[in-house]
């Protein structure tokens, strides 16, 4: 499906749909929890439903509740750890969500039946190497496609040992971290980490350890974690927190726009890493202002008070705004170097020459670094066509580009939006 976007203001309010992150290690600690619970509010996208369904083959069991206003609530019944994976022939197929693979084959590597994932084309690019090889020195049997690829078959059970592991990446590790106090009782994991990126997301996952108190020892800078087997997760209750990646989408259109969007659900408070997006947003020339809303919550008012101003930022934290960053600099006066995120490279796509040669298409002047971009804008892209290349975060921010530019952009396989925001190409009609 295409996509095109004719230039007009943003100005828009919007609630926040859920972070996928939250959503995807709610539900996995749920369903191998022993007991009941119930995750209030989960965004509702492909790549949930994608963890919702290999939750649900490794033996999970999941009610659904659906309210006037769409996903209420999934009740969750856990499996218990280990000892409840079920035996599954055909392969789990994770669809386009890495997240839902790394996290959910760690998990699945526990157990003494043979588990096989798989996914869609993207997926099969996305190689698991690494993990694999640590889950090896962990006692698992391991077989994959070629360079670590789906189809992917891993067997327990853990053995425990002392491993390293590089993270260009941070859900190999976070796989690792949920999996292992899951191990049977006796074992531990030692684990050296020479290389870590994405640091927030490894915070938000030790977050969840803290609160299920999870035994594990960690080095302050991270290089090196311990983690001992034999301990049951607990049911986790309440509402997932809304989506600062998400977020960024609607406040980078009014950025560009010279519009205005009032974001609802954000928690400033929150372990997610691309909250430092607003930041961004600030030190390029917007204003961003936080009040509390009506409902007890807190809402973020982003209005572009006058033209963009380029910098230079590092986005090794955050290499998802990669996408929206750079439509951010197209439109900014001067340079804008988008720097330290090679591991944009490894995602769905390889987010740093897929925007370069984008926007290069709409007239923007955009060079490639080895580890990210240098954007010289000032002047508003001129629209055209442009290929999303099956990227939801690509597509989106591709999208937005064309409020600001001189004529409508239309953007190829916009259906990829899907995968995180549902609903959010609708907001820029």
């Amino acid at each position: 499906m295409n996509v095109t976007v004719t230039p007009h203001r943003f100005d828009r309010t919007v609630r926040v749909p859920a972070s996928k992150s939250h959503t995807i290690r709610r539900l996995l600690i749920a369903s191998f929890a022993e007991g009941l619970s119930e995750i209030q509010y989960p965004l509702d996208s492909l790549d949930a439903r994608s963890c919702l369904s290999v939750c649900r083959a490794l033996g999970a069991e999941v009610l659904e509740t659906v309210g006037k206003n769409g996903l209420e609530r999934w009740t969750v019944r856990g499996i218990g750890g280990a000892k409840g994976i079920h035996r599954n022939t055909a392969p789990l197929d994770v669809g386009n969500s890495g997240t839902s693979l790394f996290l959910a084959l760690a998990m699945a590597s526990l157990g003494s039946e043979a588990i096989t994932f798989t996914g869609d084309e993207q997926i099969a690019r996305r190689s698991a190497a690494p993990l694999l090889q640590t889950l090896a020195g962990l006692g698992v049997t391991v077989d994959s496609g070629k360079n670590g690829c789906v189809p992917i078959t891993v067997r327990g059970p853990w053995r425990g040992g002392n491993v390293g592991i590089e993270c260009p990446t941070s859900q190999y590790l976070s796989a690792l971290l949920l999996a292992a106090p899951l191990a049977p009782a006796g074992t531990t994991a030692e684990i050296e980490v020479p290389l870590l990126n994405e640091k927030p997301y490894i915070e938000m996952t030790l977050s969840y350890l803290d609160k299920q108190r999870a035994p594990y020892e960690r080095a302050s800078d991270f290089s090196r974690f311990t983690v001992r087997g034999g301990f049951s997760y607990r049911p986790v209750n309440g509402p997932v927190s809304a989506d600062f990646s998400s977020a960024a989408f609607p406040a980078c259109a009014a950025a560009v726009s010279c519009g205005r969007a009032v974001l609802y659900g954000l928690d400033p408070d929150d372990s997610q890493g691309d909250k430092a997006f607003f930041g961004m947003l600030r030190d390029m020339g917007c204003s961003v202002e936080w009040t509390e809303a009506a409902d007890g919550g807190m809402r973020v008012t982003v209005e572009a008070a006058g033209g963009l101003r380029g910098g230079c930022f590092d986005l090794n934290d955050t290499p998802d705004m990669l996408p929206a960053a750079a439509v951010l600099a197209a439109f900014a006066v001067g340079e804008t170097r988008l720097v330290n995120v090679a591991h944009a490279r490894i995602k769905e796509t390889d987010r740093i020459a897929v925007m370069a040669a984008e926007l290069s298409k709409l007239g923007v002047n955009c060079a490639e670094l080895p580890d990210g971009l240098v954007i010289r804008g000032g002047e508003r892209p001129r629209g055209g066509l442009v290929n999303g290349h099956g990227d939801h975060r690509v597509v989106m921010a591709l999208a937005v580009s064309g409020l600001g530019a001189q004529s409508p952009v239309t953007v190829t396989g916009a259906e990829a939006a899907d995968v995180t925001y549902p609903g959010f190409l609708g907001l820029l009609g």
